[in-house]
């Protein structure tokens, strides 16, 4: 909530970057708003049950946050690879239009990759009980309690197309940082290097916790298979990415940390006068 009231209110955190870190922020908001709170709920009043409009709600928000994230990252890594290796392109190639195609894109995709895995997922009838072994309704949980053999395909089908599409993004996502790398490394100056590696590597690590443990999540063999491992494995890409991306990136930029803090100092003092001049 910070980062989205600075960015907005504060016209130097008007630029790309900042711009998608915005988007970014609404989907890690999303994302934990969807399967959290819900969560806390259940387990402070003790109880395990959802409806099936509010599943079907959740697991559609949540498909449609987490693929929306997943894009945004592939485009905030284009973003730090134009402006490291082709800087005097960085005002013609992400001026405001394309920003805003481009967001508009993430959230596009993102809306359709939600709407086709929903609709197909609660449209198989149920015939192995409706207990899901998990703290939100996930779509690969949901699946096994079908017994409709031709839906089970198409999401199969639907699931394999989403496979193919991430790894295109993770492909050029890694392309696109061993071009950085190349480029970082032939900064002449120790202190040039440092910064730009303090901007990519944050932005590095947040993409292969997120990754890694969504594909290990979706493809590892049955004979692992837990209830306590595929728990571990859900905190971890749907809880853990969102709530580390706003420190990971606000603590690295210094121009959202100063706005931030003229924020809070601002409305701190706001409050202040207001209470003495009640008094």
């Amino acid at each position: 909530g910070l980062i989205l009231s600075a960015v907005a209110c504060d016209q130097h955190l008007h630029t790309p970057r900042d711009f998608f870190l915005l988007h970014l922020s609404l989907t890690d908001l999303g994302c934990i708003c969807t399967t959290v709170p819900k969560a806390m709920h259940n387990s402070l009043w003790a109880t395990t049950t959802i409806s099936y409009t509010g599943c079907a709600s959740q697991a559609f928000f949540f498909a449609l946050f987490i693929s929306t994230e997943f894009s945004l990252l592939t485009i905030m890594c284009y973003d730090r690879y134009v402006a490291i290796c082709k800087p005097l392109h960085y005002g013609t190639l992400l001026g405001s239009r394309a920003c805003a195609h481009m967001a508009a894109a993430a959230w596009a995709s993102g809306f359709l990759n939600a709407l086709l895995h929903t609709a197909n997922t609660f449209s198989l009838p149920l015939c192995q009980g409706n207990a899901l072994g998990q703290f939100f309704c996930e779509i690969p949980h949901i699946l096994k309690l079908s017994c409709s053999h031709s839906g089970y395909l198409r999401e199969i089908g639907l699931i394999l197309f989403s496979a193919c599409l991430w790894f295109d993004c993770f492909i050029f996502i890694v392309f696109s940082y061993v071009q950085i790398f190349r480029a970082v490394l032939r900064i002449p100056s120790e202190q040039g290097r440092h910064k730009a590696f303090s901007t990519c590597l944050p932005h590095l690590v947040v993409v292969s916790l997120f990754i890694s443990t969504a594909i290990f999540s979706g493809l590892k063999p049955p004979s692992i298979s837990s209830p306590s491992l595929d728990l571990a494995l859900s905190v971890l890409y749907s809880v853990v990415p969102p709530a580390l991306n706003p420190l990971i990136y606000s603590l690295r930029n210094q121009e959202l940390r100063d706005a931030i803090r003229k924020m809070i100092t601002g409305c701190f003092s706001g409050t202040l006068k207001f209470l003495c001049s009640g008094v």
